[in-house]
């Protein structure tokens, strides 16, 4: 049960308690917010709602914390990185609980974000220690001009302190996602995690407690984005920021000042089909791609465009295969559960036509607009008008068109004959315009939360001279 046994110290009566320099604590506030379970639209949860003055004692504590932790061998921030991974899936089922009471996540997709997170951390772990076990060494005398008196090595150190904002929907893995390559890199981490998610986090961070990682590395705040929202994301402290979400990116790159950003803001994925398409495959990777976890996925298919000559064909297969999914709470691992919250619910019931938002805009529910097109070159143009650019698939048995289209795409990633996704997790994961800014996946998070240290040796003549 969450917030229980080995998770009862985070709980204290009904509210759960923030976590900073290696305790859990109640807010001086004295205020707590509520949780609401989507399913019930009863409080299911309360969490601290943590003040300024405490989100500035923890960049203090971050910042010192950080020092020491730069020091720790590369080996030891793996070993303790593999602990924790360890823990979080040891303890699977009081996380993958809480996230079915507060974000209605189906039960056995709860666990599965669970263990998939325990995976990202060690796979994380083994490929920071080899990034970062490297460097690289560059002589003078590769440039015209220069004889070989320099000897230039390069390596890579930690940013200083990362500030964590992962979204509700994957709130533990979206968050790993983010801690883990910060700690392998050498930097200390303060995760503020969305209200509806926070719980999981909360259970998530404590299995990195448990591992053994030093006082004040990792800190957890919960509260109110209207009261520090904006204070962690402009506050001087803060030397990387990592965001996963919608709109909200978009402020905070404008206000966050001169640090490195990773900004994932969702998408508006299309599903270009094809004539000659195995319409078989198509319907089930739009149900697959467009209705899992109720369509509130950054990588769903939010638009099919569809050639008109298979267009009849294709959406009687999707409505057969509509018509087969189950409506229900998360605990009986309906196919559809509840969305979010009710303005969620209320923004997606729509009949969709190419003028209305619903055709542009990211739903984040179960619903699923198919525009009719006469031509490649127009689904190509839909695509590409959006405001979005995160990814998009084809499905065509040309691998020569699938390829030239999917080049013309104006998108981070586009999938061949699959619906979008963003794992394996090791997989380069970015979007353009206005989807994000940067690149996520293990490899690319780990390089971006590090910057190049130069050592140059220089030689009194050239090394060749002797002998």
């Amino acid at each position: 049960m969450a917030g229980t046994g080995l998770f009862s110290e985070i709980l204290d009566g009904e509210a759960y308690k923030y976590y900073a320099d290696g305790e859990w604590k109640k807010s001086s506030s004295g205020k707590l917010v509520p949780i609401i379970n989507p399913t019930t639209r009863k409080v299911h949860y309360k969490v601290q709602a943590c003040t300024q003055e405490e989100v500035n004692k923890v960049m203090e504590t971050a910042k010192i914390a950080q020092k020491s932790w730069a020091k720790t061998p590369l080996w030891k921030r793996a070993e303790l990185l593999h602990k924790a991974a360890s823990i979080l899936k040891e303890h699977k089922a009081p996380i993958a609980e809480s996230l079915v009471k507060e974000i209605a996540k189906p039960a056995k997709d709860a666990v599965t974000e669970v263990v998939r997170s325990g995976d990202l951390v060690s796979y994380c772990a083994e490929e920071g220690v080899r990034i970062l076990g490297e460097g690289k060494f560059l002589v003078s005398d590769s440039f015209p001009g220069n004889d070989r008196t320099k000897y230039c090595l390069t390596s890579k150190i930690p940013l200083g302190v990362v500030l964590a904002i992962p979204p509700f929907n994957y709130p533990v893995n979206l968050a790993v996602s983010k801690i883990a390559p910060a700690l392998i890199a050498g930097n200390s981490l303060v995760l503020k995690p969305p209200t509806q998610g926070a719980v999981s986090c909360l259970h998530m961070v404590h299995c990195f407690h448990l591992a053994g990682f030093p006082k004040g590395l990792i800190s957890c705040v919960t509260g109110k984005g209207s009261e520090i929202g904006d204070f962690l994301t402009m506050h001087p402290g803060v030397n990387c920021i990592s965001f996963t979400g919608g709109d909200t990116g978009i402020a905070i790159s404008k206000k966050a000042g001169m640090i490195p950003l990773q900004m994932e803001l969702g998408g508006k994925d299309a599903c270009i089909v094809l004539e000659d398409a195995d319409l078989d495959l198509v319907a089930a990777n739009i149900i697959k791609g467009g209705f899992s976890y109720s369509g509130q996925r950054c990588t769903a298919v939010k638009v099919v465009l569809v050639m008109e000559s298979v267009a009849d064909a294709l959406v009687e297969k999707v409505n057969k295969r509509v018509a087969k999914l189950t409506v229900g709470p998360p605990e009986e691992n309906s196919d559809i559960t509840p969305v979010v919250s009710e303005s969620s619910a209320n923004f997606i019931e729509d009949n969709v036509r190419p003028d209305m938002r619903i055709a542009w805009e990211e739903p984040f529910g179960p619903v699923l607009p198919v525009i009719r097109i006469t031509s490649v070159e127009e689904g190509i143009h839909h695509c590409n008008a959006s405001n979005f650019g995160l990814q998009g698939c084809v499905f065509t048995k040309d691998i020569n068109k699938a390829i030239l289209i999917g080049d013309a795409m104006e998108t981070g990633t586009v999938q061949i004959n699959s619906a979008p996704a963003r794992g394996p997790d090791h997989f380069p994961f970015q979007g353009i315009k206005d989807s994000g800014i940067g690149s996520q996946g293990i490899t690319n998070s780990i390089n971006m939360m590090t910057k190049i240290k130069t050592t140059v040796i220089n030689l009194p003549t050239p090394s060749y001279s002797m002998g």
